[in-house]
């Protein structure tokens, strides 16, 4: 189960990171002198280095995301993830943007996160 949780671990961080670098290009995106509006901020969005970066990264968690719910249970395997993710997010966020939360915030992603996994990992088989 060892290989497996680091696998999930890997994906979630694919997810992570795609997911930060989308925001990051946007970002840049948005930062132009001349900001594109409508299809144009579309085809800026799609065609940027960083979105497709990103979209390449998401593609490398997604196959093994195949090889993880074919050895766990997809709703352990998912709840797993989600909970990882959820901290994560918050915290590169804050780091990298400097988002901030509020304390009741932080509190609720703690108690979401430890409330998936119980149920996912602690339930009964129906």
């Amino acid at each position: 189960m060892l290989r497996e949780l680091l696998m999930i671990v890997f994906v979630t961080c694919c997810t992570l990171g795609s997911q930060l670098l989308v925001k990051y290009s946007v970002n840049r995106i948005a930062g132009r002198e001349s900001v594109p509006s409508g299809v144009d901020w579309l085809l800026a969005a799609m065609t940027s280095p960083g979105v497709i970066g990103a979209i390449l990264i998401q593609g490398i968690g997604f196959t093994v995301w195949v090889v993880v719910v074919s050895r766990v249970k997809l709703g352990v395997a998912f709840a797993i993830s989600g909970a990882f993710f959820y901290i994560l997010v918050a915290l590169a966020s804050w780091y990298f943007y400097g988002e901030r939360l509020a304390p009741l915030q932080w509190m609720g992603i703690v108690l979401v996160s430890v409330g998936v996994l119980m149920i996912s990992m602690l339930g009964k088989a129906a």
